[in-house]
């Protein structure tokens, strides 16, 4: 009996055998991540690595227990000792726990985070939504200002445009703070109250517990009923009014366009003021690359400190599914600077002490341990993309020469083997500038 990977999850393969599926190949993922990893660095983010599984309250109590993450979407499970377990979900959360835990508050008054990770979901499998998701994610403590919103809008902004990603649109919103959402939260029953039967079950459930989540319904018929409904961005605070006309002045200000859209919510209930979203037609109707938004009140809700907080979080499957659809090129993956090819004993003991030789002095190497004909050896350089191949027979170690190939260019020449290693080494050098 075999077996399969089991459903809404997938292999992510050094070569990956289906074509329509390119986008899983791991060279590929090593770009992206190394892209994020470099742009993160540039805005002065660090790295913070949290577990697979948290206690299952913490998610509760951030996301909202109306969530459709909490409500539908946990892998929760008991463990040996009857504690009840969650695989994150998502990244915010586990990173506050993190900072209340360990006191970061005590070794400075800013704090950027970024992660790389797995989150798991249970929800219908789909382009772009997979039970084991990988995700790119930022948090930013400590900095109120709307110029921090802005900060992280232009980090996932300018990741995105590294990557070589076009057709982009910000989509921004602002929740308001707890004044606006009371005003506004008034306003949208009073609206949607007369039309109570119309409503889809889901959202008359919401309409009691969390009627701002109603905005974010996907059912036709609520859609369409919320088309007169009033604009949160009437109900909001001077203050919160405030903070969003800062956010748009900004962001005009370094010239990244965006659209205001009243009825983006974003799925967790822990946000305020700012949210935000980065879409693109290329990816259908789930077309959303990432977004985040402010939650200032997520800390202190969860035992930490009154600290304001903003981020966000994009699936690098969605990114590599979408650089794929573009038709973005990719740099060439890792591959070997040298091949060499034994033809005999001797000289394959030779070679191999070299292989190890160039390995440690930091030379993509590698070598054809079968033993088979040099055809056999250059045709698997020739897969592998090797840049060189070096053929060394028992007579040529004699003679204390090799040839060497170029296998762009189809050149071969003699090389000394005295000095092997050092033109080796010279090549390669030369080719990195």
């Amino acid at each position: 009996m075999g077996y399969s990977a089991p459903k809404g999850v997938f292999d992510i393969l050094p070569e990956e055998p289906n074509k329509e599926a390119i986008w899983r190949q791991s060279d590929k993922w090593q770009h992206v991540e190394s892209v994020i990893r470099e742009t993160a660095h540039d805005y002065d983010y660090k790295e913070i690595r949290t577990p697979l599984f948290e206690e299952t309250d913490l998610f509760v109590r951030s996301a909202g227990d109306a969530s459709d993450i909490v409500s539908k979407e946990m892998y929760t499970f008991k463990d040996k000792a009857d504690r009840s377990l969650t695989l994150r979900p998502e990244g915010t959360a586990p990173v506050m726990r993190a900072f209340i835990e360990n006191r970061l508050q005590a070794q400075g008054s800013v704090h950027k985070f970024f992660y790389i990770g797995p989150m798991f979901r249970y929800e219908r499998p789909q382009a772009g939504r997979y039970r084991q998701h990988h995700q790119f994610g930022v948090e930013a403590i400590g900095v109120g200002r709307p110029a921090q919103d802005v900060e992280c809008i232009d980090l996932l902004y300018e990741t995105y445009r590294r990557l070589g990603l076009h057709s982009l649109h910000v989509i921004i919103n602002s929740v308001g703070d707890e004044e606006s959402r009371a005003n506004y939260k008034r306003a949208l029953q009073d609206y949607l109250r007369p039309h109570m039967q119309s409503l889809s079950a889901e959202s008359q459930e919401r309409f009691v517990k969390n009627p701002l989540r109603i905005l974010d319904s996907k059912n036709p018929v609520d859609i369409e009923l919320l088309g007169n409904a009033p604009s949160i961005l009437d109900a909001l605070s001077l203050d919160a009014a405030s903070h969003f006309q800062e956010v748009t002045r900004l962001l005009d200000k370094i010239q990244i366009p965006y659209q205001i859209n009243p009825k983006l919510v974003r799925g967790l209930d822990y946000y305020t003021k700012t949210v935000f979203e980065v879409a693109s037609g290329s990816l259908g109707a789930q077309n959303s690359l990432g977004g985040g938004g402010r939650y200032d009140g997520l800390l202190p809700s969860l035992g930490g400190p009154a600290l304001p907080a903003v981020g966000f979080g994009t699936g690098i499957e969605r990114i590599l599914q979408t650089l794929a659809k573009q038709e973005t090129p990719f740099p060439q993956g890792a591959h070997p600077f040298v091949f060499l090819i034994a033809l005999g004993e001797k000289s394959y003991d030779f070679c191999f002490s070299q292989l190890t030789t160039l390995r440690r002095a930091h030379i993509p190497a590698e070598m054809e341990l079968s033993l088979k004909k040099v055809q056999h050896g250059l045709q698997l350089a020739n897969k592998l993309q090797a840049d060189y191949v070096v053929i060394i027979g028992d007579d040529e170690l004699i003679r204390g020469t090799a040839q060497l190939k170029q296998m762009h260019l189809r050149e071969t020449r003699e090389i000394s083997l005295v000095s092997f290693v050092e033109e080796i080494k010279a090549l390669a050098s030369f080719l990195k500038k």
